[in-house]
């Protein structure tokens, strides 16, 4: 039974939110807390507790400075429960700790099937964080055989022509920590499509930019393709042709919109062998199909290995298809992208 405390000065919100987890089989609501401090004294009485859901905005200790604090005492994840008007607070609380973020409805009283759907998943994959963190065992999946010999950054840089990047819950922390060790003059275009919605990829893209030394951009779409750092926007697709970044709003894959797969995939018919595709933590299958059409293309594939991913979704389902040429922790991908991209 996953145990869950709900967070958020909001009457109103907390029964929303509590009447969700009534309806979630396998959870139960462990206690409620109407400020930041309130919760963080929760945590610390309560060491069961396998979840935390907290609102960003409260009174008296707002939910960033309450994450900070829960991160010095507990591994216990804990997800934000953001609106639009918090996108720059959310993304540091990503950064400091937090293992993702649920937007906030926009009409509380007409909620969407589609955000119930999401919200129910995301609660499962932060609590199975937690269940893994507390009975960790290390899985080695080595690379299928068939797919050639583990290159070396050097080989792959001979031909490079650019680095695309997929990830989902974990993802923009672990985005973070790539990007800000690439050096401020890249030889090849690093682009990413990161699962977040509409308004905060903007943010999130200001974010990176002001802390990496590269240019780092939020696409728009006919951008020219140059030797930066490109992030999809929210509810875009984004495809690569002729060297250019083209958006779409073609129907959802895998449930989201940016999608991973039609990066890849693009990315793959124009580089062709010059191409690295990494598939980062997240939860789901998105990726998958876009490495193994890389990998077909005669390109060279990464994935994040499981004890360093929140969630080992994305990149367990790529190693499972046999598509990865390697697998590695994130700071080995750290170590590798910056020496591709120098």
């Amino acid at each position: 039974m996953i145990r869950i405390l709900v967070v958020d000065d909001s009457a109103f919100m907390r029964k929303v939110v509590t009447d969700l987890i009534a309806k979630m089989p396998g959870t139960e609501l462990a206690g409620i807390a109407r400020n930041g401090q309130a919760a963080v004294d929760f945590v610390k009485a309560d060491s069961e507790l396998d979840l935390v859901l907290m609102d960003v905005e409260m009174p008296l200790l707002n939910g960033l400075e309450a994450l900070k604090q829960i991160k010095q005492f507990s591994s216990v994840p804990v997800v934000m429960l953001s609106a639009l008007t918090n996108q720059e607070v959310t993304i540091e609380a990503l950064e400091s700790g937090a293992t993702d973020f649920v937007e906030k409805p926009t009409n509380i009283m007409a909620i969407k099937d589609d955000w119930i759907r999401e919200f129910f998943a995301k609660i499962k994959a932060a609590s199975r964080q937690q269940r893994r963190s507390l009975s960790r065992r290390r899985e080695v999946v080595a690379p299928n055989p068939n797919n050639g010999q583990v290159k070396s950054s050097l080989e792959l840089r001979r031909n490079l022509k650019a680095v695309v990047i997929g990830s989902s819950t974990g993802g923009p922390r672990a985005l973070l920590h790539l990007i800000t060790a690439l050096p401020a003059r890249l030889s090849v275009p690093v682009i990413i499509v990161q699962h977040m919605p509409k308004g905060f990829t903007k943010t999130f893209a200001e974010r990176m930019d002001a802390e990496a030394k590269p240019k780092v951009s939020e696409a728009s779409d006919g951008m020219l393709l140059q030797n930066e750092v490109y992030l999809a926007p929210g509810d875009y697709h984004m495809v690569i042709k002729d060297g250019r970044l083209y958006l779409n709003q073609e129907p959802k894959m895998h449930g989201t919109r940016p999608a991973v797969d039609p990066l890849f995939d693009s990315a793959a018919a124009y580089y062709g062998q010059n191409l690295v595709g990494i598939i980062l933590t997240g939860m789901g299958k998105d990726g998958a199909e876009g490495m193994g059409t890389i990998l077909a293309k005669g390109g060279y594939t990464i994935a994040q290995d499981k004890d360093s991913c929140v969630v080992f979704g994305m990149p367990r389902s790529a190693i499972e298809k046999g598509v990865v040429n390697e697998v590695l922790s994130l700071d080995q991908i750290r170590v590798k992208l910056e020496e591709l991209v120098r």
